[in-house]
């Protein structure tokens, strides 16, 4: 069984600064995704990578301030996100699958997720 743990969250100040760790334990996987959700709200894809060609792929809400990407060695996946904004506030999630060519897709596609991670911004 995968397991994902993510670790980064906390409480920032729109403007601020905090980086987002994914761990994978067992296996490289082709596409790896950051979502995030807030209540009463669907969960929605921030960005992707795909492992096998470094291809990103960003929401436009995020495009220019987050940054996604992978530590080979240490099987981690990351997401730094800068200038934040209170509208980023949400539960981040990272997630994993091994079986698409197109990493970009709707949650429900990705079969591994980690548990959650909560980011804070206030204005």
């Amino acid at each position: 069984q995968e397991q994902l743990v993510e670790s980064g969250g906390g409480s920032v100040q729109a403007g601020g600064s905090l980086r987002l760790s994914c761990i994978v334990s067992n296996y490289v996987y082709k596409c790896m995704g950051w979502f995030r959700q807030t209540p009463g709200k669907e969960r929605e894809g921030v960005a992707t990578i795909d492992t096998s060609s470094s291809k990103t792929i960003y929401a436009d809400s995020v495009k220019g301030r987050f940054t996604i990407s992978r530590d080979n060695v240490k099987n981690t996946l990351y997401l730094q996100m800068n200038s934040l904004k209170p509208e980023d506030t949400a539960t981040y999630y990272c997630a994993a699958d091994w079986r698409y060519t197109n990493c970009w897709r709707r949650d429900d596609d990705y079969y591994y997720w980690g548990q959650g991670t909560q980011v804070n911004v206030s204005s």
